[in-house]
């Protein structure tokens, strides 16, 4: 059974697999069901790791990629895909958006649907979880850019659903984007890891960038981006001896 799992799955997937098993056959030989260990000296085999592809951009590369997004006079998807690398929003939350979500007097944007885009037929619907509902700052200068886009749109009409949508097509475009930039190729979602990994690297503090993500609760961002804080946690050390040294 190990053996052919092996074959379509990765070896750090299969010693998972194989750990659970292992598990399982070590209480029913403590219960005395069986008489001998069928996992011992088992070898664990499996394919090759496939080529990790990385999941946010650094601020030089979303530089790059902004000078390569065509944000023409009227909605498309590139001024959505900048909407997102500056808020941080899921794509359905996103194409969730109506011109009366944006508040630019408050320089805000209020998230509480998302647009269902599994759907053939589309619609509103509930945000991911009830935290999802949040507001969101923007900065004052896609405030104004949105503010001359939408002036003249339907109030309660998503500003980028136009007929099917769909996921592919919007990360078929970034592709292309990232491609000309010269940066590595992502995915729409992480755009949005960009936008949280961009905050934490500034020093924006994981109870803000949860809240700004929409997390049900800090554990998952730290989860998320644990890489990104040890990293911060590294730095943090050096500042704390820094400071300790002063003391003198």
């Amino acid at each position: 059974m190990i053996n052919a799992y092996a074959v379509e799955h990765e070896r750090q997937t299969v010693m998972d697999f194989h750990h659970q098993i292992k598990g399982a056959v070590l209480d029913a030989l403590d219960e005395g069901l069986i008489k001998q260990n069928p996992t011992r000296k088992i070898v664990i085999k499996g394919r090759h790791p496939r080529e990790k592809h990385p999941k946010f951009l650094n601020q030089s590369d979303v530089q790059q990629l902004i000078k390569q997004l065509r944000l023409e006079p009227g909605i498309n998807w590139d001024w959505m895909l900048l909407l997102v690398v500056k808020t941080g929003l899921r794509f359905g939350e996103a194409l969730g958006l109506t011109p009366q979500d944006f508040d630019f007097l408050h320089q805000q944007l209020t998230v509480n649907k998302t647009w269902n885009y599994r759907s053939p037929t589309g619609g509103f619907q509930p945000t991911k979880n009830p935290s999802s509902v949040r507001k969101v700052q923007i900065d004052w200068q896609i405030g104004m850019q949105f503010s001359q886009l939408i002036k003249d749109l339907p109030v309660d009409e998503p500003i980028f659903v136009h007929g099917r949508v769909y996921n592919s097509t919007a990360n078929k475009l970034l592709k292309r984007r990232c491609e000309a930039a010269g940066i590595p190729i992502i995915t729409v979602h992480g755009l949005r890891h960009t936008h949280a990994s961009l905050l934490l690297y500034g020093g924006v503090s994981i109870a803000s960038v949860a809240r700004r993500l929409g997390h049900a609760n800090m554990a998952t961002t730290q989860d998320t981006y644990l890489h990104i804080i040890r990293e911060l946690e590294a730095k943090d050390g050096e500042k704390i001896m820094r400071e300790m040294s002063l003391l003198v």
